[in-house]
């Protein structure tokens, strides 16, 4: 049986102020994405300023991405239970905060545990904002809402590269960071003074520690595995482990091996208990009734996927833009809005377009045009492309990603139940994190394994094999950015060219690996009904899961 959910009326919004509500929770959110992308344009800068190496800045990704991913799920459950505007203007103060401590870090390991407590603020506002929407709106304006947030994703992914260029260039990297300080104080107002308090209140109390260890420790060893296997080795130790005094004791067996196998096994023992504890009638942190929803399931299923490629791929263009054609950050943002434009027109006309078609159509669409764009770039990026000749692949690429991310969240959360809606928001949030945190490993991985060809194309160019090998593990080293000091070393004009005809082959391999990864995402939205959400735009109340 199946009964609608129950809304407080007390906190449902009407009139003008629910959308003066939505501006600045979309406000909150878009601080937090622009922070996931203004890095992207910065980390160059970064890797000359503070020595980094590629692996360091993999993680400079990936610290935010992992802690982001591993706590979503745990704060929607405590945002359901203690507050959602509580833990939404809790998590912007942390998140302002170590903004703060990320523009002052002067090494990689205060800048990674810094971008890791970012990631903390992210997962605190991420699933609290959503599930705030998913409350206090109903009907036809909680369906625009849902695309308004959605399309505040997209919009806000493609224009933070520009945002963070300008200020690297005009100010320095430290102020694409601290302009989250006045923006995170005009949020924290807005919230108080318009969104209303709301929690679960007839759910029951308590917390699922086992749950919460399990698929935290899972998530940071899977992702774990997916970064350092190439620095520590796969399967036997190819370089020593530490950690403060402590030292990796195996060495026939890779820490990498251990912590991925470990992680797997914590996620799989992790569907076991969440079951066992709701046969129990205990509390979960994964309500896995919920993947019963083919909504649920399979949306999660396609955000998963679809954001192997996405983030990944935005990760390794700037990096290529700024160490082959020797473009600013603010250049390489430029070149990027082409990204931005094309994913703000298909916001606005993914709203009418949903009516008409149907969202599910619409986000299949939006990811075919990702797929395009990105297998363009696979056939048209070469050491000698300008921006221009990138321009519409890079576009179509962002209306794909402005129909689809505007339409996703929607599709996902339009049957859950009200009640459990902190919860559904955290899972569905936690699918794209993970995703994107995977996703910038295997990016990085490939883009190193890439890298490889530099020496080969050195050699092609009659450069001494030894020298070959040597420039290749710098350039790989620095993730491209040693290329443009290759100019001054005599026979630099060659290294130069040989260097970054290297890097063209490895950044159309992060293509074609970024567009399977997103067409496959294609393949998996098959599996949605083409009807899912549109009973939301029409004004009816989504069914409850059964007990």
């Amino acid at each position: 049986m199946t009964t609608p959910p129950v809304h407080d009326p007390a906190a449902i919004l009407t009139g003008r102020k629910r959308w003066v509500a939505l501006l600045f929770l979309a406000l909150g959110v878009s601080m937090i994405i622009l922070d996931a992308t203004i890095i992207n344009v910065a980390i160059p800068t970064m890797v000359l300023d503070l020595g980094l190496t590629t692996v360091d800045a993999e993680w400079v990704n990936a610290a935010y991405s992992l802690t982001f991913a591993a706590l979503l799920i745990l704060f929607g459950r405590l945002a359901d239970r203690f507050g959602r505007r509580l833990m939404f203007i809790l998590g912007v103060i942390v998140f302002v905060g170590a903004s703060v401590l990320v523009a002052s870090s002067e090494s990689s390991t205060t800048l990674i545990a810094a971008r890791a407590l970012q990631g903390v603020g992210g997962a605190m506002i991420l699933p609290s904002s959503l599930s705030v929407i998913n409350t206090v709106f109903v009907g036809k304006s909680r369906a625009v809402a849902f695309a308004v947030w959605g399309g505040t994703i997209g919009g806000m992914a493609a224009l933070g590269p520009l945002v963070g260029g300008w200020l690297t260039t005009y100010a320095s990297w430290h102020w694409a960071f601290l302009i989250n300080v006045p923006i995170g104080i005009a949020v924290l107002v807005g919230v108080l003074l318009t969104v209303p308090e709301t929690r679960d209140v007839h759910g029951r109390k308590g917390l699922d520690v086992p749950g919460t260890l399990l698929v935290t420790l899972g998530l940071l060893g899977v992702v774990f595995a997916m970064i350092e296997g190439q620095r520590y080795g796969w399967i036997t130790p190819i370089a020593e482990f530490t950690v403060g005094s402590w030292v990796w004791p195996s060495t026939s067996v890779s820490i990498v091996l251990v912590a991925g196998i470990l992680g797997v096994l914590a996620l799989v023992v992790l569907l076991f208990v969440e079951k066992s504890r709701a046969a129990a009638g205990k509390i979960v942190i994964i309500d896995l009734r919920l993947f019963k929803i083919r909504s649920f399931g399979a949306g999660n299923a396609v955000a998963l996927i679809v954001s192997l490629g996405e983030f990944g791929l935005l990760f390794a263009i700037p990096l290529f833009l700024q160490a082959t054609r020797g473009y600013d950050a603010l250049q390489t943002g430029v070149i990027l809005l082409a990204l931005a434009i094309g994913s703000f027109v298909a916001s606005g006309l993914g709203a009418p377009l949903a009516q008409r078609f149907g969202p599910v159509r619409v986000l299949q669409f939006g990811m075919l045009l990702e797929a395009i764009g990105i297998f363009g770039l696979g056939f048209i990026i070469s050491s000698e492309i300008t921006g221009w000749g990138m321009a519409p692949w890079l576009f179509l690429y962002g209306m794909g990603v402005g129909f689809a991310t505007a339409q996703l969240t929607g599709v996902i959360l339009s049957e859950v139940p009200v009640a459990d809606s902190g919860q559904a928001s955290a899972v569905q949030s936690t699918s794209r994190q993970v995703g994107a945190a995977i996703g910038t490993a295997i990016i990085g991985a490939t883009l190193i394994f890439g890298l490889g060809s530099v020496a080969g194309e050195l050699e092609d160019r009659g450069v001494p094999a030894a020298q070959a090998e040597q420039v290749s593990a710098a350039v790989a080293g620095s993730a491209g950015q040693a290329i443009p000091a290759l100019a001054s070393q005599p026979n630099g004009e060659v290294l130069v060219e040989g260097a970054s005809a290297g890097f063209t082959t490895a950044i159309k391999t992060v293509a074609w690996v970024a567009g399977f990864f997103v067409f496959l995402g294609l393949l998996a939205s098959l599996m949605l009904n083409k009807n899912t959400a549109r009973i939301e735009s029409e004004g009816y109340e989504p069914p409850k899961v059964d007990a």
